[in-house]
C-alpha cells in the first residue's frame, strides 16, 4: 500500500509520535502513536487514498465523523480529533488496550463465550448503539472486528463515522471483505436506504457469533453470502450448542428478522430484554434448550404449531373468565427504571421518572401501589421478578428504561404478572421533555387499561388532563426531590436550592411549592432548623401549592402535619390528613403522618388502621415499620410488635 510506506515507525507527523503499526482494513491503517502535547496514547487511522485524493470525499467524511466525535458514552470509543498534514488525512481516537471481539470469539464452537459473558457484552454494545441512535448517528459496519474488550470486560465501539463513508458506496463493490458481508443486514445488501435497526441486525449477528463460534450466514464468496442474507434461515442456536436460554434464543431471532419493521426498533427495547435474561440466569429462573438437529427442530415446531393452537382456543375461553372476574391484579410495584445512558449525571433524572409513574398510579384507588422508598431498595437487582413481588406482595409489577437526549425522553416500559410470570403488555414512548406528565398519564391509562382497574369518574377525568410543563422548572424540581429523597439536613437545603429555583423559573409551578413545603417540613427533624424558623416557610409554600392546585395530596398532608403538630388545630389537621387520603389513597406518608395524629389523640384502632395500609404501600420502608411498632406499644399490643419486628428481619 503506497500510502502505508509513508508512515515510519518513530516518525513524528504534527505532534503525534507513531509507535507501532496496530492493523489494516479497507478503510485504512492503524497505528498507536503517542500525542506529544498532552503525553497520552492515542489509536491514529490514515485513511485510504480514494476518501483523502478526492475534495468531494474528504467533505463527507469530515462532516460525518464530526458528528461521531461529538458522541460521549463509555461504550463508544472517543473520537479526539480529524487532521489533515501534507495531504495525509488521519483520524485521532481513544486507544484502547484490549482484545478484538472477533479474536476473542475465534472461530469454531470450542470458542464460543460464556452465556453471561454474551449477555454482558451484547448489553454494553446495545447501549452505544442506543447513544449514537439518539444523535441520529448510524455505524453501518458493526460486526465482531470492530468491538474492543477491555481486559475490565468494558465493550468499545469503534469505527463510528468510517462506517457512513463506506455505507454510502455500493455494499457489494470489488474489494469488499466477505469478513464483512457477513454482517449486512437484508436491506443494506440491496443498496437501499438503511437506518438504526440496520445496526441491530448487524448486532443480532454478532450474538448469534459469540453464542456459537459461527456466523449465521455463510458463503464462499460474497455473493453467496448476500443470497443466504436474503433468503435463508440461520441454523437454529438449539441446534449448535446446548444450554442456550430460550429467551435468549428468541431475542437473538428477533434481531435478525429479515423484515426491519419485524426486529427491535430501538436499542433500549433490546437492552431491557438482556437485562432480564441476565437477573433470570442469576435466579436459576431461565428455562434452557437442548441441542436438536434441524430435522428435529421441524418436528418441534409442528408440534409446537399444533400446541398452540391448542391454548389460543383455551385462551380465548379463558379470557372470557378473565373478563367476568373482572381482572386479577389489584396490587403492582415499579420498579426503578434503568439509566440506558448509564450517565451519573441523568440518574436524578430517572429516578425522578420513576417517582413520577408511582405517583400517578397510587392515586387509583382501585390499586395498591408500593411506594417509592420500597421499590428503591431493589435497584440493579439481581433478584427473580416472582421474588420481589412474593416480598412486597403485589401481584404485578412494572419495569422499563428511560433514555434522556436533550429535549427529548423516550421511556420503555413492561407490565408483568408474577405468579406465574408472563408478560402482560409493553410499550415504548418517546415525548419531548414538556409532556413529561402527559406520557406519565399515557403510561398509567395504558397500565389500568391492561389489567381491567375500575377508574372513578375524577381519576378519567385526571388522567386525561395532564398538561404540558415548563422542561427547565421540571428540570429544577427533579433535582430537588432527587435531593430530598436522601433526607439529611445537607440534601435537604440542597432540595430547596432547587425548589426554589423551580418556582423562579415557573411561579406557577404547583408541584415544585410542594416540593418546597415537604422540605421545609422536615428541615426540623435533621437538626438543621428549629420549627419556628422551618415551619411557617413549609406552611406558606404549602398553602400556595394549593391555592394553584387544589389536588395536591403532599401539600395537604404538609400543611396537615403543620396545623396537628405546631399549631395543635387537631381539627383542621384531620382534614387536611383526610382530604389528602382522599386525593391520593396510595399515598403512604398520608397514613403514616394521620397514623401519628390519631396516636397522639388516643384514638389506637384507628392509628393502628392508618400505619397497616402505609405498611402494605411501603413495606421496606424503616420510619414507618418503626412507628408500627411504637403505636403497638403505645396502644398496649405487645402481638403487633413482634409481628411488626418479624415482618422487617
Amino acid at each position: 500500500m503506497e500510502k502505508e510506506k509513508l508512515i515510519v515507525i518513530g516518525k513524528t507527523i504534527s505532534h503525534y509520535k507513531i509507535l507501532e503499526k496496530l492493523g489494516q482494513g479497507g478503510m485504512g491503517v492503524v497505528y498507536k502513536a503517542e500525542d506529544t502535547k498532552l503525553k497520552r496514547e492515542v489509536a491514529i487511522k490514515f485513511l485510504p487514498r480514494q476518501i483523502a485524493a478526492s475534495e468531494k470525499e474528504r467533505k463527507r467524511f469530515k462532516i460525518e465523523a464530526q458528528a461521531a466525535a461529538a458522541l460521549n458514552h463509555p461504550n463508544i470509543a472517543t473520537i479526539y480529533a480529524i487532521e489533515e498534514i501534507d495531504d495525509e488525512m488521519f483520524i485521532v481516537m481513544e486507544y484502547i488496550e484490549g482484545q478484538e471481539l472477533k479474536d476473542i470469539v475465534g472461530n469454531g464452537r470450542d470458542r464460543s463465550l460464556p452465556i453471561e459473558d454474551v449477555v454482558d457484552y451484547a448489553t454494553q454494545i446495545a447501549a452505544g448503539l442506543q447513544a449514537a441512535h439518539e444523535k441520529d448517528v448510524t455505524h453501518r459496519d458493526i460486526k465482531s472486528a470492530n468491538i474492543m474488550v477491555t481486559d475490565k470486560g468494558q465493550v468499545k465501539i469503534m469505527d463510528f463515522g468510517l462506517a457512513k463513508v463506506a455505507g454510502g458506496q455500493h455494499l457489494t463493490k470489488s474489494g469488499m471483505t466477505v469478513g464483512t458481508v457477513a454482517f449486512m443486514s437484508p436491506e443494506q445488501a440491496q443498496g437501499i436506504a438503511v437506518d438504526r435497526r440496520t445496526d441491530i441486525w448487524a448486532l443480532g449477528v454478532v450474538f448469534y457469533e459469540m453464542l456459537t463460534g459461527e456466523q449465521p450466514f455463510k458463503g464462499d464468496y460474497e455473493q453467496a453470502v448476500i443470497y443466504s442474507i436474503m433468503n435463508e434461515e440461520p441454523e437454529p442456536l438449539t441446534g449448535l450448542r446446548t444450554g442456550v436460554p430460550l429467551e435468549l434464543e428468541r431475542i437473538v431471532d428477533k434481531c435478525l428478522e429479515k423484515q426491519a419493521s419485524d426486529r427491535y426498533q430501538h436499542a433500549d427495547e433490546l437492552i431491557v430484554d438482556l437485562q432480564r435474561v441476565r437477573r433470570d440466569s442469576h435466579s436459576g429462573s431461565l428455562k434452557h434448550s437442548v441441542t436438536v438437529s434441524k430435522r428435529q427442530a421441524k418436528n418441534r415446531l409442528i408440534l409446537v404449531g399444533s400446541t398452540l393452537l391448542l391454548l389460543a382456543l383455551l385462551f380465548i375461553g379463558g379470557l372470557q373468565l378473565f373478563k367476568d372476574r373482572g381482572g386479577g391484579i389489584e396490587s403492582l410495584a415499579v420498579l426503578p427504571l434503568v439509566n440506558i445512558a448509564n450517565d451519573a449525571e441523568q440518574e436524578y433524572f430517572v429516578e425522578g421518572m420513576t417517582e413520577t409513574l408511582i405517583a400517578e398510579l397510587s392515586k387509583i384507588k382501585a390499586l395498591r401501589v408500593i411506594s417509592r422508598t420500597s421499590v428503591m431498595q431493589y435497584k440493579d437487582t439481581r433478584k427473580p421478578l416472582s421474588e420481589i413481588a412474593a416480598e412486597l406482595g403485589v401481584d404485578a409489577v412494572v419495569e422499563g428504561s428511560v433514555l434522556r437526549a436533550d429535549d427529548r425522553v423516550r421511556i420503555t416500559v413492561q407490565l408483568i404478572e408474577a405468579n406465574p410470570e408472563r408478560n402482560l403488555w409493553a410499550e415504548v414512548y418517546d415525548r419531548e421533555l414538556r409532556d413529561i406528565l402527559t406520557l406519565s398519564s399515557e403510561v398509567t391509562q395504558a397500565i389500568v387499561q391492561e389489567i381491567r382497574a375500575t377508574l372513578t369518574p375524577e381519576e378519567k377525568q385526571r388522567l386525561t388532563s395532564a398538561r404540558p410543563i415548563n422542561p427547565e422548572a421540571h428540570e429544577a424540581y427533579l433535582k430537588g426531590r432527587y435531593h430530598w429523597n436522601k433526607r439529611t439536613a445537607e440534601s435537604l437545603n440542597k432540595a430547596i436550592e432547587y425548589f426554589l429555583q423551580a418556582v423562579e423559573i415557573d411561579s406557577n409551578y404547583a408541584i415544585a411549592y410542594a416540593g418546597l413545603a415537604d422540605a421545609y417540613y422536615l428541615l426540623p427533624f435533621a437538626g438543621d432548623k428549629p420549627p419556628r424558623e422551618a415551619v411557617p416557610k413549609a406552611k406558606a409554600a404549602a398553602m400556595k401549592a394549593l391555592e394553584l392546585d387544589e389536588s395536591l395530596a403532599e401539600a395537604h398532608v404538609s400543611l396537615a402535619g403543620a396545623a396537628g403538630a405546631y399549631d395543635w388545630d387537631w381539627s383542621r389537621s384531620e382534614m387536611g390528613f383526610k382530604r389528602a387520603i382522599e386525593l391520593n389513597p396510595g399515598y403512604a406518608t398520608a397514613h403514616h403522618w394521620y397514623g401519628l395524629y390519631l396516636m397522639r389523640l388516643g384514638r389506637y384502632d384507628e392509628a393502628i388502621s392508618e400505619i397497616s395500609r402505609a405498611q402494605e404501600l411501603d413495606p421496606l420502608s424503616v420510619p414507618i415499620n418503626g412507628f408500627a411498632a411504637t403505636i403497638y406499644y403505645v396502644a398496649g399490643r405487645p402481638g403487633g410488635i413482634a409481628r411488626t419486628n418479624q415482618e422487617n428481619a
